[in-house]
């Protein structure tokens, strides 16, 4: 079998491209050129092609570059700057995986005869009873990604491997260690790839969008201070938010209104929400109905929590979560991946809205 396998320049993808080799395949490592701009983080630098091409060198495979820069801009970077302005907290990494790592990588690897495309995500692909493909998750329950490659459907899953899903991220290291690979000790990538560690945030959208100064107001409406950008604000946010003097307790983000200019805070306790509404559902396992009983995941980190799905309305890819007990609010615009009861395997997944009043939980817990 030919696989393509895609280097990122991580340990993961290192040992993905040896156990491929080593199963008896033919392995030709992939690294995929997306942002031009500079970048010190996440897995876009030069040193991380720099790292795969060498880490392919090392295995005696083949090494090839896909430059996806130009679509990389407009599926990933411009919808981020795009959210950032409307107030709302984009997921730029799952935006890579659904339309460049996935979905264009997956197409060009059709087009050039391979039989499949291998990652070193820690994620498993498991078979239901129909022996339908599913995305579940990676054996390491504190390195799972099943989160950031929800949206893989059957038709994708016949086509992708995921090598090192069924071991820990020691037993990777390890492995990696055994094989002399220079990526063996490497720290794993935690940040936004095109945003660099200099300016962050604040300089990368400054540069695209005008940054508008925001009123900060309590529950009440009550004018508490000001924000220096709107557009840097999140929900859950507790630090640099321009609370005046005389504000005794703590305050968080409860909402970012982008229209208005606004940011309202409150109490932590105010964070805690009864429902969560989510748009763009897309069901990659079956098709859900009202009362269906799910686990839910928020974050790429986070806990799957108990939640029942009401308001299912498949045709406008639309649901609500409702939880099981109250949780802390989803900014808007995050992933929202839904999992079998056992919290397993995925089902589907879309993206948070806002929280409806009647759903926030308005007393004190």
């Amino acid at each position: 079998m030919k696989v393509l396998v895609a280097m990122s320049g991580g340990v993961d993808s290192s040992v993905a491209a040896a156990l491929v080799r080593e199963a008896g395949h033919e392995a030709v490592g992939v690294t995929l050129r997306l942002w031009g701009g500079d970048s010190d983080t996440g897995c876009c630098s030069v040193a991380d092609v720099d790292d795969a091409r060498r880490a392919a060198q090392q295995l005696d495979i083949d090494h090839l570059v896909f430059n996806f820069s130009e679509g990389f801009h407009e599926r990933v970077v411009d919808p981020y700057v795009r959210a950032h302005a409307e107030g709302r907290t984009p997921n730029p990494c799952i935006e890579c995986n659904r339309h460049l790592k996935f979905d264009r990588l997956l197409a060009r690897a059709r087009l050039l005869g391979f039989d499949a495309v291998a990652t070193g995500h820690h994620a498993r692909i498991e078979r239901d009873a129909h022996g339908l493909p599913r995305v579940a998750r990676g054996a390491d329950a504190a390195k799972d990604q099943s989160y950031v490659v929800h949206m893989l459907a059957a038709d994708d899953l016949d086509f992708v491997w995921f090598p090192v899903g069924h071991m820990t991220k020691a037993a990777v290291r390890e492995h990696a260690t055994r094989l002399g690979l220079r990526t063996a000790a490497k720290p794993d990538s935690q940040d936004v790839c095109f945003i660099s560690r200099d300016g962050g945030r604040e300089a990368f959208l400054g540069a695209r969008i005008p940054l508008r100064r925001g009123e900060v107001v309590d529950a009440s409406g009550g004018r508490v201070g000001t924000v220096r950008a709107l557009e840097l604000v999140t929900v859950g946010q507790r630090r640099g938010l321009g609370v005046e003097d005389g504000v005794a307790a703590k305050r968080y983000v409860w909402e970012v209104d982008a229209r208005a200019g606004r940011v309202v805070v409150g109490e932590e306790w105010g964070l805690r929400d009864a429902a969560t509404p989510i748009v763009g559902l897309a069901w990659t396992h079956g098709v859900p109905c009202d009362g269906d009983r799910v686990r839910v995941q928020c974050s790429a980190h986070g806990d799957a929590h108990r939640a029942t799905l009401r308001a299912v309305d498949v045709a406008a890819a639309t649901a609500v979560v409702a939880w099981e007990s109250p949780q802390r609010r989803v900014a808007p615009g995050q992933s929202v991946v839904c999992y079998d009861p056992s919290g397993r395997c995925v089902l589907g997944a879309g993206t948070a809205e806002a929280v409806a009043q009647g759903d926030r939980t308005e007393t004190r817990q």
